[in-house]
């Protein structure tokens, strides 16, 4: 069975570099772009730390991050952490979770008000100031002739924009990243599985074994 990832770019080609790792032959057409806001950072003195919930916001926050690199940052996930990294936060602390898990996890370290730097779709996080340093924008189709296929998503914005772009949803196999994400997909679907773990490799061994059903 075929295998379809539509995350935004650069992360489609790096779940695509690990799909074919394992043995898997990747279709990738993403559904978004993302690019860049303009945005007027706020005073980092009113924040105990920085929550990332996407590496997106790391790569895209530009010169507005410059005031905050002292704090520590929580970061959702390695590749988060590590485009945190790469941005110049010094401090940065990883949760294998969700956006909510990693601010109570700040919160238990002492960290009472987050900045929240992500997307311009969000949910809203406890004790977190949201600001948007990007947004994701929709973009290009799914092929016209998919056929049985497995589809990645790695987000709710991408499972209610696969429903509204899908064509035959009873020959589609929706492997979600969270039960959140799970949740936007509607009905009519061959089948819709969970990832044990929000994270691209718990979605790919579940992508592993739907493609072999």
């Amino acid at each position: 069975m075929k295998l379809v990832i539509v995350r935004p770019q650069p992360g489609a080609d790096e779940t695509a570099a690990r799909a074919r790792a394992l043995g898997l032959e990747p279709l990738v057409t993403p559904l978004f772009e993302t690019r860049p806001l303009a945005w007027s950072p706020p005073d980092p003195a009113a924040f105990d730390a920085v929550l990332l919930t996407s590496a997106a916001a790391a790569r895209l926050g530009g010169e507005g991050l410059q005031p905050f690199l002292h704090l520590p940052c929580y970061a959702v996930g390695e590749r988060t952490a590590g485009a945190a990294r790469a941005a110049g936060f010094a401090d940065v602390r990883t949760g294998s979770s969700d956006g909510a898990a990693l601010a109570t996890m700040a919160a238990r370290n002492g960290a009472r008000s987050l900045l929240h730097l992500g997307g311009r779709d969000h949910v809203p996080l406890p004790n977190a100031t949201h600001i948007a340093v990007y947004a994701a924008e929709p973009c290009g189709a799914l092929p016209a002739k998919l056929g049985e296929a497995v589809v990645l998503l790695h987000s709710a914005r991408a499972a209610t924009r696969v429903a509204e772009l899908a064509g035959d949803r009873s020959k589609l196999v929706l492997a979600a990243i969270s039960a959140q994400t799970a949740a936007a997909v509607g009905i009519g679907w061959k089948a819709v599985a969970v990832a044990e773990t929000p994270r691209d490799e718990a979605l790919l061994e579940l992508a592993v074994k739907l493609c072999q059903t």
